[in-house]
């Protein structure tokens, strides 16, 4: 590819699509990157020595994926890079797949895995991947017998898990099995987090430490990033409710050289051997983990992004 020749789009308008649009404005082969909708700061950055513009991607008569879409077919866009995940498991990648844009995104089929916990621990229990122990209803009442079953006393304490997309808020900690029928009246009854609770996942409360690690694979090899460590209660000492994130660390002391050779093994290859034979082809993917000890990885919930691949150089 020639120098400064492609133009990117980049869907989202938080700091995350900022930090990419900002990173892509660096990569010798583009030439501009556009955001939509964008913030204050993704708006007007003039190009400078060794970085390409950015700036808002306007002339789209509506927001619709399809009217975006042909917007960027219209105006010479090379790659659209989506932030949101509900972009994602709504389908955008599809409208640009259909005027021949590449997006870096995957099919609203593919984005179940991330779009909905029953669907992620149901390809886990298909492929031998190991998870928490878990249940997944649709239903309060059967739910709610579940948690009088299994919560029975504080060593045998549980996580509540709306289906859903909800803003990382969708996992809950209740204390005591009366939390625990409280938070599922509000998730399943009360509309706590809208739609995406209308199913839940109630699992075992599993103690150790937690990871996160991005993985990049081109279907037949993975490669990851250093792990690090997201921390997404408030209140000292982990007190509060989950947010979307308070922060994150890399590396993770605890995380040895041992830890990363048993995920490979026991999680994450036979993760892309069944992503394989389930016939997609993913390029990132991104897994929370939770390690006991001794170490015993288990898999707690992806994040995925699917595409074709599209090089940007450096």
């Amino acid at each position: 590819m020639s120098r400064r020749a492609l133009q990117v789009l980049v869907i989202g308008k938080g700091a995350r699509e900022h930090a990419l649009a900002w990173q892509l404005s660096r990569a010798r082969s583009v030439k501009h990157v556009f955001v939509f909708p964008g913030n204050a700061g993704t708006h007007e950055v003039a190009a400078s020595n060794g970085t390409a513009g950015i700036s808002a991607f306007e002339g789209a008569s509506s927001s619709e994926y399809h009217d975006l879409a042909k917007r960027a077919k219209d105006i010479g866009i090379g790659l659209v890079v989506v932030g949101p995940d509900d972009d994602v498991v709504n389908g955008i990648e599809e409208s640009f797949r259909k005027v021949g844009v590449s997006c870096f995104a995957p099919s609203r089929e593919a984005a179940e895995l991330e779009g909905s916990k029953v669907s992620a621990k149901e390809f886990m229990n298909k492929f031998g991947i190991p998870t928490a122990h878990h249940g997944s209803f649709d239903n309060l009442e059967a739910a709610s017998a579940y948690v009088r079953h299994v919560f029975t006393d504080k060593d045998h304490r549980i996580v509540i898990k709306a289906d859903g997309l909800a803003a990382g808020k969708g996992v809950v900690l209740p204390e005591t099995p009366e939390e625990a029928l409280e938070d599922l009246r509000s998730i399943m009854s009360d509309g706590k987090f809208s739609t995406a609770g209308s199913s839940v996942v109630i699992e075992e409360y599993m103690d150790g430490y937690e990871i996160s690690i991005l993985t990049f694979s081109d279907g037949k090899t993975f490669f990851s990033l250093p792990p690090g460590q997201d921390h997404k209660r408030i209140l000292e000492g982990n007190k509060g409710p989950n947010t979307g994130g308070m922060g994150v660390y890399s590396p993770v002391p605890m995380v040895t050289p041992d830890v990363l050779q048993k995920i490979d093994e026991v999680i994450l290859k036979p993760t892309f051997d069944a992503l394989a034979k389930e016939g997609e082809l993913p390029i990132m993917f991104r897994f929370n983990s939770a390690v006991n000890s001794p170490p015993r990885p288990s898999f707690l919930w992806p994040a995925v992004h699917w595409s074709h691949g599209h090089q940007i150089g450096p």
